[in-house]
This record gives structure tokens, C-alpha cells and sequence, in this order.
């Protein structure tokens, strides 16, 4: 079969023949119908040789949506044929973390060698891929796979993030959004659905900040040097109650620290290059700001995710690529040139 692999690090990926898999016992084997490309891939693609820490080569694509073709022995009540999404975080499924349904906080998993496909598993972009378990599987239902697809990462992780700040964002509070692409558009859409907070979104270009319009902001703050000082002139001296970077890099990362207000949160969403840090003590940002960095999500708040979309409060923006054409997406991923999220479909 088909596959877009990272055969090693900082090289472009590979359509390379694989075997086709089959299903071990416990597992489920997927026909692949769409596959998400992310900017988590383009970080893993340019990590160093020194260190790289999954095995080569792999198959990429950790969002991913499939029917099931096969599985193997032990498992039931997976019918052949059944639309499926799969959540990504895989864990132990029985540590403390993993108990409550946040797999992606699994306290086990790099000890017993777990990880989640596309980053140390085989991942989505394939024509079949393996599911470790059958929990791990979400049913789409009657939801279309390709747009539903980015909601396993880019739908998830930006509604994981926001989740402990609802309660702050209520009337009269003001939500920025550092970083209008393929997480942020979808945080738009949700603060804009579940709060009545009044939303800044900020980018560089003028095409990303009237998509960020079009999804849902407020007001638009062009990000660059003087980003801090025009947002405190929509905020005043209040500040902003929370403040999410979908970018993940340092001047983002700096600019939201300017932007928060008391008793405001910051969210570091974006991965970045991974080195950014906050600057944190008495006298650097307001009182009571807490800055957090949270990691995808819990499965049942993916089941929540689905269900918003099916009521029609998300849609993805999608751009949409064959298998064959699938080093073409991750080459606009890297160059920046997506209008929200790329997603490879095998023929």
C-alpha cells in the first residue's frame, strides 16, 4: 500500500510502498478516508538527526478517520463498514489519568514504549492503518470524514485548551487569539459559541485576518511590534481575561504576556519551535496570571467536539489532497500557504 513516511529528519516526506497491516490481537485495522496534515508534522519533520526520538521510517498523520476492514481476535462490537474517527493520545488506559479519560496525560506511557500514531506509531496517511485498541476509535456517524477529520487535533486540542477558562470569559470580557490557521480559526468558532467574551484575533497577513473575520472575531490587531499596544487600546486598562497562542514562538509567546490582564490566563497552544518560555515572577505580568500549556485532550471531549460539529457550530476549513498528491500539502503546510487545515484523502 501507499504511504507518506518521514524516512529521516529534516527531509521532506516520502511516498514510499509499505505492507499493508494486519490486525493483531486486541487491534483494528482501518481503511483510511482522510488523513489530517498538521504543524506538529512539520515540527517533527525538522527535528535534529541528534535525538530524533520515534523510529524510522514512519508513517505520518496523526488525525485520522477511516472504516473499519478488519480486526483482530478478542475484539467485538466493531462492525466491518463502520465510520470511525481515531483518537490520537493513545495511553495505558488504566493509570490515574488514564482512568478519567485523559489518555493524553497517560502518566505510563513513555515508561511501556506507548505513543500516539503518526508521532512513534504508524499514523493516518496510508491507505490502511492499525489501532492499538477499539476504545481509541470515535464513531463518526453520519459526519463527512474529510471535514471531520482535523477535528481529532485542530478541533480537540483548542477545545481542551479552553475548557478551564470558561468561567472567566463572561460578559464584558475580552478573549485574544494569537494565530488565526488551522487550531485557531476552530478556537474562534468555539469561544465564539460557548462565551459571550468579545474576541481579538491577531495575525500577519491581511488574507488570515479576514478569515479570522469570517470565523467569528471581533476585532482584527495586525501581529507585529506594536500588537501589545493596539490590543490594550481595545482592552484598556482591564487587559485581555485570557489570552491563547496558537503560535507558540517566543515574540507570540512575549506579546501575550503584555496583553493579559489580572487574574487573566495565557494559553501556549502552538508548539513553536519548543523552546519558547514565559517569563513568569512578582513583578513581570499582572497578579494572579497563570500561564498553562496544555496537550490535545481528552477522548470524551473529542465525543463533545463531534457533536458540535454535527450541529453545525464547527466547520473546518479544508483543503483537500490525494494520497499521491499529499507531499504537495505538506510542502504549503512548511511554506504557510494553507487556508486552514490540508487534508489527504486515499483514492
Amino acid at each position: 500500500m501507499k504511504a507518506i513516511q518521514i524516512v529521516k529528519p529534516q527531509s521532506p516526506p516520502e511516498l514510499r510502498e509499505v505492507d499493508k497491516p494486519e490486525p493483531g490481537p486486541g487491534q483494528v485495522l482501518l481503511e483510511v478516508t482522510a488523513a489530517g496534515a498538521c504543524h506538529s508534522d512539520d515540527f517533527v519533520l525538522n527535528l535534529p538527526a541528534e535525538g530524533f526520538p520515534y523510529p524510522l521510517p514512519m508513517t505520518l498523520g496523526h488525525e485520522g478517520a477511516g472504516v473499519v476492514a478488519a480486526v483482530g481476535s478478542g475484539v467485538t462490537g466493531l462492525s466491518e463498514g463502520t465510520s470511525v474517527a481515531v483518537y490520537g493520545p493513545w495511553g495505558c488506559g488504566t493509570c490515574h489519568f488514564c482512568s478519567r479519560g485523559l489518555e493524553n496525560y497517560c502518566s505510563r506511557a513513555a515508561e511501556l514504549g506507548i505513543a500516539p500514531p503518526g508521532l512513534g506509531n504508524p499514523g493516518a496517511m496510508a491507505e490502511y492503518m492499525l489501532v492499538d485498541d477499539p476504545r481509541h476509535l470515535v464513531p463518526l456517524g453520519d459526519l463527512d470524514p474529510v471535514s471531520a477529520v482535523p477535528l481529532t487535533d485542530a478541533g480537540l486540542t483548542p477545545y481542551h485548551a479552553i475548557k478551564p477558562t470558561l468561567p472567566k470569559l463572561v460578559g464584558g470580557t475580552t478573549a485574544v487569539v494569537i494565530g488565526v490557521g488551522g487550531l485557531g480559526h476552530v478556537g474562534i468558532q468555539l469561544l465564539r459559541h460557548l462565551t459571550p467574551a468579545r474576541i481579538i484575533a491577531l495575525d500577519v497577513t491581511d488574507e488570515k485576518l479576514d478569515f479570522a473575520r469570517e470565523n467569528g472575531a471581533h476585532e482584527v490587531v495586525r501581529s507585529d511590534a506594536d500588537a501589545v499596544t493596539n490590543v490594550r487600546k481595545i482592552t484598556g486598562n482591564e487587559g485581555a481575561t485570557a489570552v491563547f497562542d496558537f503560535v507558540g514562538l517566543q515574540p507570540t509567546l512575549d506579546a501575550a504576556m503584555g496583553m493579559v490582564g489580572t487574574m487573566g490566563d495565557v494559553v501556549i497552544v502552538g508548539i513553536g519551535d519548543g523552546v519558547a518560555a514565559a517569563k513568569v515572577g512578582f513583578f513581570t505580568q499582572p497578579f494572579e496570571v497563570s500561564v498553562r500549556a496544555p496537550y490535545w485532550g481528552a477522548r470524551e471531549e473529542l465525543i463533545e467536539v463531534l457533536d458540535l460539529a454535527r450541529d453545525g457550530v464547527l466547520k473546518v476549513a479544508v483543503e483537500r489532497f490525494s494520497l499521491d498528491d499529499g507531499l504537495e500539502a505538506y510542502r504549503r503546510l512548511a511554506a504557510n500557504e494553507l487556508r486552514g487545515r490540508a487534508v489527504v484523502v486515499p483514492e
